[in-house]
């Protein structure tokens, strides 16, 4: 059985990528696809061929590495990127240069995308969650959310498939068709489906993707990954402090019986609670900007 690969996006923060690929090698995985983006001058030049040093010096995994002649930002990076490898694999995990994991995440995540394959309702897995949209009383389960992630996430090419053709404004409309209102899930999507082709971001998308399809994210019972800029080294995470997770515990076992495709009642109104329409723009500025280019590439 080909082993699902993990695609790692980098740029110019080489300290980071070395506790990002600790994290890997602990996780045990087997194969990465690596693309660092370029520079964008000369201030960044050193930092950017610092990362792909690390990069090329992992020997404990295959690590197939892409080097961008130029800088493509994050947004054009990541839909280049998992587009390509989609292309050759039918699953995969997305990883980026600021998120580390505890082990055993990427076990679960694999579990989770082989038990799904085949279910169209299940567009992808995560293992991302917060206790502020975490729904109570889920125990050890996972649980179904019609909102997507962007913080280590896994996904099959059938469900990544048409995610080029279209932008969020554009997958926001179709979703509309559907009855799925823009802000359903928190009124920061619409506003940066609004921003996401000036910003070059991605995300967004990704999230109307799935409410445009009636996609299902599944989550974890309790977060098993956390981003490297609540340690303040990042410009823009100090903002989003709000969203640092508890202490990581250990992964959650993976589930002897899997949920059924249904989504958690509780997770549109906590979304919708966490990102209110009266403080829509400090909201995107704190969650989004965390994988804006200007932070990322």
């Amino acid at each position: 059985m080909n082993p699902v690969p993990v695609i790692l996006f980098a740029y110019a923060r080489p300290a980071h990528l070395a506790r990002v690929l600790d994290s890997l090698r602990e996780n045990r995985v087997p194969l990465v696809y690596a693309f660092a983006d370029g520079a964008k001058g000369t201030a960044d030049a050193d930092a950017v061929a610092e990362t792909r040093a690390r990069l090329r010096a992992v020997d404990w995994c295959e690590l197939r590495l892409t080097e961008r002649k130029e800088n493509l930002g994050l947004g054009r990076n990541v839909l280049a990127g998992v587009g390509e490898v989609a292309a050759r694999h039918g699953a995969f995990v997305v990883w980026e240069d600021d998120l580390v994991a505890v082990p055993g995440t990427y076990a679960w995540l694999c579990a989770a995308l082989a038990h799904y394959a085949e279910d169209p309702r299940v567009m992808s897995v995560t293992a991302w969650t917060h206790p502020r949209v975490t729904p109570p009383g889920i125990g050890l389960a996972p649980y179904f959310d019609g909102r997507a992630e962007c913080w280590v996430w896994g996904a099959w090419s059938r469900s990544w498939s048409g995610m080029a053709e279209e932008t969020a404004a554009a997958k926001l409309r179709s979703a509309e068709v559907w009855g799925v209102a823009p802000d359903a899930y928190g009124a920061d999507l619409p506003a940066m489906a609004r921003v996401e082709v000036r910003k070059n971001i991605w995300a967004v998308r990704w999230l109307y993707h799935h409410l445009a399809r009636g996609g299902l994210c599944l989550r974890p019972p309790w977060s098993m990954v956390e981003h490297l800029g609540f340690d303040h080294t990042a410009t823009h995470a100090a903002g989003a402090k709000e969203w640092e997770n508890p202490p990581l515990r250990p992964a959650p076992p993976v589930p002897e019986e899997w949920p059924v495709a249904v989504e958690n009642p509780a997770c549109r109104p906590l979304w919708r609670a966490a990102n209110p329409p009266r403080r829509w723009w400090t909201r995107l500025w704190r969650r989004a900007t965390l994988a804006w280019a200007g932070n990322s590439g």
